[in-house]
């Protein structure tokens, strides 16, 4: 009998997750000696090797990329067996995957982290920042119990409640003669210049959304992918872009950046909390929803 055990197959999640055993052994709470000798010993029982060690670099085998959907669906039993015993105890106790999306985490995360370890203190809060795809991908298998996007989320194994609601602004070079009189139409010419996020960002379908009636061409030859690099290209004068309320403070700071109100009823998203619909921990992400909703809106915008 090969007796895996279920520490093991925690550190091995871990490994393949970084594959870097410092970092792995940081996210199992362990010291890497410790991890390196719990995978040495799984090896040593499935008579394979899982990782090759390569001066800093490791290397996932052939074997160890066969065992990690197994050993993932493993786990995420073991945790929905953890989470139904925790049941009756304190809300948001012991071990918490959370998923958020790139345009949300930055801005949302410095307030409600703060509140969590307040009201929360036992809480192990692991975060993962991801486009929305991968998080609905990595809920339904069990690796992440609940994840922040945009709605909507058509997807049946999941429930959803909303969290807040975040209006769109347009960032603009500061000097820029098309924008000197907002509010901006979302019909305007001017949002021919308007830049996108690569494909898989909700922020890109939102913000073609929103400028239906006009045909973005400045990214043809760009390929960002996050909000800061969009904001730093309209601050040197390569185009427009979408930006959520919750980011407009932060950016206002940028030299040569002007952020802009459209036109009203001004276009907005709306923020919710996601999990699987196996109600194991419901209860729990119905508390994390009721904390992020009761951040001040003024502080969210900030």
């Amino acid at each position: 009998m090969i007796g895996l055990t279920v520490r093991q197959m925690h550190y091995f999640e871990a490994l393949a997750q970084t594959l870097h055993f410092g970092r792995a052994a940081k996210l199992a709470g362990v010291s890497q000696p410790a991890l390196s000798a719990q995978i040495a010993e799984m090896e040593l029982r499935l008579n394979c090797r899982l990782f090759e060690r390569g001066g800093k670099s490791v290397r996932m085998t052939d074997e160890a990329q066969v065992l990690l959907p197994r050993i993932e669906r493993i786990l995420a039993d073991v945790r929905d067996v953890e989470a139904t015993a925790r049941r009756g105890r304190p809300a948001l106790e012991g071990r918490f995957r959370l998923g958020i999306i790139p345009t949300v985490a930055p801005y949302l995360l410095p307030h409600v982290l703060p509140e969590l370890k307040r009201h929360f203190p036992a809480l192990q809060l692991e975060l993962r920042e991801a486009v929305t795809a991968s998080l609905v991908e990595d809920t339904s298998s069990g690796k992440l119990d609940a994840f922040v996007a945009a709605l909507p989320l058509d997807y049946p194994g999941l429930v959803t409640e909303e969290l807040f609601s975040d209006r769109f602004f347009l960032a603009v070079p500061a000097g820029d003669p098309a924008f000197a009189s907002p509010p901006v139409p979302p019909e305007s010419p001017a949002l021919e210049r308007l830049m996108l996020l690569e494909e898989g960002h909700c922020l890109r379908e939102q913000a073609l959304a929103v400028c239906g009636s006009v045909r973005p061409v400045a990214m043809a030859s760009y390929g960002a992918t996050s909000l800061t690099t969009l904001l730093q290209m309209v601050a040197h004068g390569l185009g427009v872009t979408l930006i959520p309320e919750m980011a407009a403070g932060p950016a206002s700071t940028i030299p040569d950046l002007k952020i802009v109100a459209f036109q009203e009823p001004m276009p907005q998203r709306t923020i919710c909390l996601a999990w699987r619909r196996n109600k194991v921990r419901h209860d729990e992400c119905v508390e994390l929803a009721k904390i992020i909703r009761g951040l001040d809106a003024a502080v969210l915008a900030a």
